[in-house]
Protein backbone atom coordinates (compact mmCIF):
# COMPACT_ATOMS: atom_id res chain seq x y z
CA UNK A 1 0.00 0.00 0.00
CA UNK A 2 1.32 3.33 -0.60
CA UNK A 3 1.05 6.65 1.89
CA UNK A 4 -2.68 7.62 0.93
CA UNK A 5 -4.28 3.95 1.54
CA UNK A 6 -2.13 3.32 4.80
CA UNK A 7 -3.81 6.87 5.83
CA UNK A 8 -6.71 5.64 4.46
CA UNK A 9 -6.85 2.56 6.94
CA UNK A 10 -5.60 4.27 9.70
CA UNK A 11 -8.77 7.10 9.20
CA UNK A 12 -10.62 3.73 8.99
CA UNK A 13 -9.31 2.70 12.18
CA UNK A 14 -9.66 6.09 13.70
CA UNK A 15 -13.65 6.19 13.26
CA UNK A 16 -14.02 2.56 14.69
CA UNK A 17 -11.62 3.85 18.07
CA UNK A 18 -13.80 6.67 17.92
CA UNK A 19 -17.31 4.84 18.09
CA UNK A 20 -15.74 2.06 20.50
CA UNK A 21 -14.84 5.30 22.90
CA UNK A 22 -17.92 7.04 22.97
CA UNK A 23 -19.60 3.98 23.85
CA UNK A 24 -17.24 3.36 26.29
CA UNK A 25 -17.64 6.69 28.08
CA UNK A 26 -21.49 6.02 27.91
CA UNK A 27 -21.32 2.86 30.02
CA UNK A 28 -18.79 4.85 32.32
CA UNK A 29 -21.95 7.51 32.77
CA UNK A 30 -24.00 4.46 33.52
CA UNK A 31 -21.60 2.97 35.90
CA UNK A 32 -21.55 6.51 37.88
CA UNK A 33 -25.25 6.56 38.37
CA UNK A 34 -25.05 3.25 39.82
CA UNK A 35 -21.89 4.16 42.28
CA UNK A 36 -24.20 7.28 43.27
CA UNK A 37 -27.10 5.34 44.04
CA UNK A 38 -24.69 2.72 45.85
CA UNK A 39 -23.00 4.95 47.39
CA UNK A 40 -19.98 3.77 45.78
CA UNK A 41 -16.46 5.24 45.91
CA UNK A 42 -15.38 6.81 42.08
CA UNK A 43 -12.08 5.35 42.56
CA UNK A 44 -11.55 1.85 42.92
CA UNK A 45 -7.93 1.03 42.57
CA UNK A 46 -8.78 -2.58 42.49
CA UNK A 47 -10.80 -2.81 39.35
CA UNK A 48 -8.32 -0.09 37.51
CA UNK A 49 -5.17 -2.40 37.93
CA UNK A 50 -7.00 -5.42 36.80
CA UNK A 51 -7.51 -3.94 33.63
CA UNK A 52 -4.32 -2.93 33.07
CA UNK A 53 -2.42 -6.14 33.56
CA UNK A 54 -5.42 -7.58 31.39
CA UNK A 55 -4.55 -5.23 28.27
CA UNK A 56 -1.06 -5.04 28.68
CA UNK A 57 -0.88 -8.71 29.19
CA UNK A 58 -2.62 -9.41 25.67
CA UNK A 59 -0.34 -6.77 23.71
CA UNK A 60 2.77 -7.35 22.26
CA UNK A 61 5.96 -6.89 23.64
CA UNK A 62 6.78 -3.75 22.15
CA UNK A 63 3.96 -2.13 23.00
CA UNK A 64 2.91 -3.17 26.25
CA UNK A 65 4.45 0.13 27.81
CA UNK A 66 2.34 2.07 25.39
CA UNK A 67 -1.17 0.54 26.45
CA UNK A 68 -1.00 0.82 29.62
CA UNK A 69 -0.58 4.97 29.53
CA UNK A 70 -3.40 4.54 26.65
CA UNK A 71 -5.76 2.56 28.93
CA UNK A 72 -4.72 4.59 32.03
CA UNK A 73 -5.44 7.87 30.53
CA UNK A 74 -8.92 6.68 28.98
CA UNK A 75 -10.01 5.56 32.56
CA UNK A 76 -8.38 8.74 33.87
CA UNK A 77 -11.15 10.10 31.31
CA UNK A 78 -13.52 8.23 32.72
CA UNK A 79 -13.21 9.06 36.02
CA UNK A 80 -13.09 12.50 35.41
CA UNK A 81 -16.46 12.12 33.83
CA UNK A 82 -17.70 10.02 36.81
CA UNK A 83 -16.50 12.56 39.15
CA UNK A 84 -18.68 15.70 37.47
CA UNK A 85 -21.66 13.09 37.72
CA UNK A 86 -20.53 13.16 42.04
CA UNK A 87 -20.00 16.20 42.00
CA UNK A 88 -23.04 17.73 39.72
CA UNK A 89 -23.76 19.70 43.17
CA UNK A 90 -20.77 19.93 44.52
CA UNK A 91 -20.78 23.06 47.14
CA UNK A 92 -18.74 25.94 45.69
CA UNK A 93 -16.00 27.64 48.02
CA UNK A 94 -17.48 30.26 50.24
CA UNK A 95 -15.86 33.99 50.03
CA UNK A 96 -16.52 37.58 50.70
CA UNK A 97 -16.00 40.04 48.40
CA UNK A 98 -12.41 41.84 48.35
CA UNK A 99 -12.30 45.37 49.24
CA UNK A 100 -8.76 47.08 49.39
CA UNK A 101 -10.62 50.48 49.38
CA UNK A 102 -10.62 52.64 52.73
CA UNK A 103 -7.60 52.05 55.28
CA UNK A 104 -5.58 48.69 55.89
CA UNK A 105 -3.11 47.26 57.80
CA UNK A 106 -0.37 45.31 56.00
CA UNK A 107 2.68 42.94 56.70
CA UNK A 108 5.17 44.06 54.73
CA UNK A 109 8.92 42.78 54.45
CA UNK A 110 11.47 45.12 55.06
CA UNK A 111 11.50 49.01 55.75
CA UNK A 112 9.92 51.81 53.82
CA UNK A 113 10.97 51.83 50.20
CA UNK A 114 11.52 48.15 50.09
CA UNK A 115 9.84 46.58 47.14
CA UNK A 116 7.00 44.75 49.02
CA UNK A 117 6.85 48.74 50.40
CA UNK A 118 6.60 49.72 46.59
CA UNK A 119 4.07 46.83 45.54
CA UNK A 120 1.58 47.55 48.70
CA UNK A 121 1.26 50.95 47.02
CA UNK A 122 -0.18 49.72 43.89
CA UNK A 123 -2.98 47.46 45.70
CA UNK A 124 -3.65 49.93 48.18
CA UNK A 125 -4.76 54.03 48.18
CA UNK A 126 -4.56 53.99 52.17
CA UNK A 127 -2.43 50.95 54.16
CA UNK A 128 -0.31 51.41 57.38
CA UNK A 129 2.33 48.79 57.06
CA UNK A 130 4.01 46.72 59.79
CA UNK A 131 7.18 46.20 59.18
CA UNK A 132 8.44 42.26 59.51
CA UNK A 133 12.14 41.29 59.46
CA UNK A 134 11.60 37.49 57.94
CA UNK A 135 9.23 36.32 55.63
CA UNK A 136 7.55 33.94 57.79
CA UNK A 137 6.87 36.95 60.13
CA UNK A 138 4.28 38.15 57.39
CA UNK A 139 2.46 34.74 57.87
CA UNK A 140 2.65 35.00 61.85
CA UNK A 141 1.20 38.85 61.47
CA UNK A 142 -1.80 37.65 59.33
CA UNK A 143 -2.72 34.41 60.93
CA UNK A 144 -2.68 36.70 64.25
CA UNK A 145 -4.93 38.67 63.53
CA UNK A 146 -1.97 41.76 63.66
CA UNK A 147 -2.65 42.92 60.41
CA UNK A 148 -5.35 42.13 57.64
CA UNK A 149 -3.29 41.13 55.26
CA UNK A 150 0.43 40.81 54.10
CA UNK A 151 2.58 40.86 50.70
CA UNK A 152 5.63 38.44 49.77
CA UNK A 153 7.23 38.04 46.76
CA UNK A 154 6.40 34.97 44.76
CA UNK A 155 8.43 34.77 41.25
CA UNK A 156 11.37 36.75 39.62
CA UNK A 157 11.45 36.92 35.58
CA UNK A 158 15.28 36.36 36.15
CA UNK A 159 15.99 34.60 39.62
CA UNK A 160 12.86 32.16 39.07
CA UNK A 161 10.60 31.32 42.09
CA UNK A 162 10.86 32.74 45.66
CA UNK A 163 11.38 29.34 47.31
CA UNK A 164 10.84 30.42 51.00
CA UNK A 165 7.54 32.02 49.74
CA UNK A 166 6.49 28.65 48.55
CA UNK A 167 7.62 26.59 51.36
CA UNK A 168 5.58 29.20 53.59
CA UNK A 169 2.50 28.60 52.00
CA UNK A 170 2.49 25.31 52.46
CA UNK A 171 2.71 25.68 55.96
CA UNK A 172 0.66 28.56 56.84
CA UNK A 173 -3.47 28.57 56.69
CA UNK A 174 -4.37 31.80 54.72
CA UNK A 175 -5.32 32.69 50.89
CA UNK A 176 -4.53 34.46 48.09
CA UNK A 177 -6.12 37.45 47.58
CA UNK A 178 -4.63 39.51 45.05
CA UNK A 179 -1.25 39.92 43.13
CA UNK A 180 0.56 42.33 41.52
CA UNK A 181 3.72 42.63 38.93
CA UNK A 182 6.82 44.97 39.82
CA UNK A 183 9.15 46.06 37.62
CA UNK A 184 12.22 45.72 39.63
CA UNK A 185 15.69 48.04 38.85
CA UNK A 186 18.93 47.37 41.48
CA UNK A 187 20.96 49.88 43.00
CA UNK A 188 24.52 49.71 44.46
CA UNK A 189 24.47 51.28 47.46
CA UNK A 190 26.82 52.37 50.13
CA UNK A 191 27.26 55.21 53.19
CA UNK A 192 28.46 58.71 51.40
CA UNK A 193 32.15 58.26 50.50
CA UNK A 194 32.64 55.27 50.12
CA UNK A 195 33.76 53.90 46.30
CA UNK A 196 32.93 50.58 44.78
CA UNK A 197 37.29 49.91 45.28
CA UNK A 198 36.34 50.35 48.82
CA UNK A 199 34.42 47.59 49.03
CA UNK A 200 34.46 43.74 49.17
CA UNK A 201 31.14 42.79 50.76
CA UNK A 202 27.44 43.36 49.58
CA UNK A 203 24.47 42.15 51.35
CA UNK A 204 21.36 41.61 50.04
CA UNK A 205 18.36 38.87 49.51
CA UNK A 206 18.82 35.98 47.78
CA UNK A 207 16.69 36.54 44.56
CA UNK A 208 18.68 39.87 44.55
CA UNK A 209 21.82 38.81 45.14
CA UNK A 210 21.18 36.29 42.17
CA UNK A 211 19.40 39.24 39.74
CA UNK A 212 22.61 40.85 39.99
CA UNK A 213 25.26 37.86 39.86
CA UNK A 214 26.86 39.65 37.01
CA UNK A 215 27.43 42.57 37.91
CA UNK A 216 29.18 41.24 41.55
CA UNK A 217 31.16 39.09 39.63
CA UNK A 218 32.53 41.43 37.12
CA UNK A 219 33.56 44.14 40.41
CA UNK A 220 35.13 41.49 42.81
CA UNK A 221 32.32 41.74 45.42
CA UNK A 222 31.71 38.89 47.26
CA UNK A 223 27.26 38.48 48.27
CA UNK A 224 26.36 37.44 51.51
CA UNK A 225 22.60 36.77 52.00
CA UNK A 226 20.50 38.75 54.22
CA UNK A 227 16.72 38.57 55.00
CA UNK A 228 15.76 41.28 52.94
CA UNK A 229 16.97 43.86 50.64
CA UNK A 230 15.68 46.75 52.46
CA UNK A 231 16.98 45.42 55.59
CA UNK A 232 20.46 45.05 54.30
CA UNK A 233 20.27 48.48 53.54
CA UNK A 234 20.14 49.51 57.04
CA UNK A 235 22.64 47.00 57.91
CA UNK A 236 24.87 49.21 55.41
CA UNK A 237 23.59 52.40 57.24
CA UNK A 238 23.92 51.35 60.53
CA UNK A 239 27.82 49.85 59.87
CA UNK A 240 31.50 51.03 60.40
CA UNK A 241 32.65 48.62 57.75
CA UNK A 242 32.71 49.24 53.88
CA UNK A 243 29.57 47.22 52.74
CA UNK A 244 27.29 48.01 50.34
CA UNK A 245 23.88 46.67 49.56
CA UNK A 246 21.93 45.91 46.54
CA UNK A 247 18.50 47.35 47.07
CA UNK A 248 16.16 49.60 45.33
CA UNK A 249 16.49 53.23 44.82
CA UNK A 250 14.00 54.15 47.36
CA UNK A 251 15.65 52.25 49.84
CA UNK A 252 18.48 53.48 49.29
CA UNK A 253 17.48 57.32 49.33
CA UNK A 254 15.30 56.30 52.28
CA UNK A 255 18.91 55.00 54.31
CA UNK A 256 20.45 57.75 53.27
CA UNK A 257 22.55 56.13 51.39
CA UNK A 258 24.65 56.98 48.21
CA UNK A 259 23.76 55.26 45.09
CA UNK A 260 27.23 54.14 43.49
CA UNK A 261 25.39 52.18 40.38
CA UNK A 262 21.84 52.13 38.92
CA UNK A 263 20.31 49.15 37.37
CA UNK A 264 23.08 46.40 38.19
CA UNK A 265 20.12 43.73 37.68
CA UNK A 266 21.21 41.30 34.77
CA UNK A 267 18.05 41.87 32.46
CA UNK A 268 17.28 44.85 32.10
CA UNK A 269 13.46 43.76 31.50
CA UNK A 270 13.23 42.19 35.07
CA UNK A 271 10.08 41.63 36.82
CA UNK A 272 8.61 40.24 40.45
CA UNK A 273 5.09 38.98 40.93
CA UNK A 274 3.95 39.60 44.79
CA UNK A 275 1.12 38.02 46.50
CA UNK A 276 -1.51 39.84 48.98
CA UNK A 277 -2.47 37.34 51.47
CA UNK A 278 -5.18 37.05 53.76
CA UNK A 279 -6.63 35.20 56.62
CA UNK A 280 -10.46 34.81 55.12
CA UNK A 281 -11.06 33.39 51.59
CA UNK A 282 -11.72 37.31 49.86
CA UNK A 283 -12.16 37.12 46.33
CA UNK A 284 -12.61 40.33 43.95
CA UNK A 285 -15.33 40.24 40.89
CA UNK A 286 -12.73 39.97 38.29
CA UNK A 287 -10.91 37.06 39.85
CA UNK A 288 -9.57 34.98 36.84
CA UNK A 289 -6.29 33.04 38.56
CA UNK A 290 -6.43 29.97 40.94
CA UNK A 291 -3.93 28.76 43.08
CA UNK A 292 -3.38 25.57 44.18
CA UNK A 293 -0.50 23.06 45.89
CA UNK A 294 -1.04 19.42 46.37
CA UNK A 295 1.16 16.23 46.48
CA UNK A 296 1.39 13.19 44.25
CA UNK A 297 1.83 9.65 44.61
CA UNK A 298 5.65 8.26 43.60
CA UNK A 299 4.02 5.92 40.63
CA UNK A 300 5.20 6.57 37.23
CA UNK A 301 2.93 9.10 35.22
CA UNK A 302 0.99 10.22 38.34
CA UNK A 303 1.77 14.45 37.57
CA UNK A 304 0.76 13.28 33.75
CA UNK A 305 -2.09 11.46 34.82
CA UNK A 306 -3.23 14.92 36.92
CA UNK A 307 -3.17 17.35 34.58
CA UNK A 308 -5.06 15.27 32.26
CA UNK A 309 -8.20 16.73 34.55
CA UNK A 310 -7.39 20.09 33.68
CA UNK A 311 -7.41 19.25 30.04
CA UNK A 312 -10.67 17.21 30.17
CA UNK A 313 -12.34 19.88 32.27
CA UNK A 314 -10.88 22.33 29.31
CA UNK A 315 -9.30 24.56 32.25
CA UNK A 316 -5.64 26.20 31.08
CA UNK A 317 -2.70 25.63 33.56
CA UNK A 318 -0.35 28.87 33.74
CA UNK A 319 2.35 27.51 36.08
CA UNK A 320 3.19 24.73 37.61
CA UNK A 321 6.29 24.80 40.23
CA UNK A 322 7.64 21.79 42.56
CA UNK A 323 9.14 22.54 45.60
CA UNK A 324 10.42 19.59 47.99
CA UNK A 325 9.47 19.26 51.21
CA UNK A 326 12.12 20.15 54.15
CA UNK A 327 13.03 16.86 56.53
CA UNK A 328 11.21 14.45 53.69
CA UNK A 329 13.20 11.88 51.61
CA UNK A 330 13.06 14.38 48.32
CA UNK A 331 8.89 14.63 48.65
CA UNK A 332 7.33 17.05 46.72
CA UNK A 333 4.56 19.80 46.81
CA UNK A 334 3.38 21.21 43.57
CA UNK A 335 2.16 24.13 43.38
CA UNK A 336 -0.43 25.04 40.35
CA UNK A 337 -1.97 28.27 39.12
CA UNK A 338 -4.72 28.35 36.09
CA UNK A 339 -7.61 30.00 34.82
CA UNK A 340 -10.71 30.38 36.24
CA UNK A 341 -12.86 31.23 39.11
CA UNK A 342 -14.34 29.61 41.69
CA UNK A 343 -17.99 30.65 40.56
CA UNK A 344 -17.77 28.21 37.59
CA UNK A 345 -18.81 24.86 37.90
CA UNK A 346 -16.25 23.27 36.05
CA UNK A 347 -13.58 24.43 38.38
CA UNK A 348 -15.88 23.22 41.75
CA UNK A 349 -16.16 20.01 40.03
CA UNK A 350 -12.44 19.61 39.45
CA UNK A 351 -11.10 21.24 42.71
CA UNK A 352 -13.89 18.36 44.44
CA UNK A 353 -12.20 15.70 42.32
CA UNK A 354 -8.69 16.97 43.57
CA UNK A 355 -9.46 16.96 47.33
CA UNK A 356 -11.25 13.68 46.91
CA UNK A 357 -8.52 11.87 45.25
CA UNK A 358 -5.33 13.36 46.58
CA UNK A 359 -3.47 12.65 49.63
CA UNK A 360 -2.68 16.03 50.11
CA UNK A 361 -4.63 19.04 48.36
CA UNK A 362 -4.78 22.40 49.41
CA UNK A 363 -6.92 25.24 47.80
CA UNK A 364 -4.93 28.90 48.10
CA UNK A 365 -6.98 31.32 46.07
CA UNK A 366 -8.49 32.80 43.49
CA UNK A 367 -7.46 36.58 42.76
CA UNK A 368 -6.54 38.93 39.55
CA UNK A 369 -3.03 40.26 39.13
CA UNK A 370 -3.42 43.89 39.99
Amino acid sequence: MDLNELRAEINKVDAQLQELFTERMRLCQQVAEYKIQNDLPVFQKGRENEIIERVSAAAPDELKGATKVYFRTMMDISKSLQYSRFFAKADSIQYNKLDLTGHHTVAVPGTNGSYNHIACGKLFEDFEPVFCEEFEDVFKAVQSGETEFGILPIVNSTAGSVAQTYELMRQYDFKICAGTKLRISHCLAAKKGTAISDLKLVYSHDQALQQCSEFLKANGLKAHRYANTALAAELVKNSSEPIAAVCSQNCAEEMGLEILQKDIQNAEENYTKFILISKETLKSDNADTISVCLSLPHQSSSLYRMLTKFSVAGLNLTMIESMPVANTDFDVVFYLDFHGSVDSPEVVKLLSELEQELSYFKFLGNYEEV
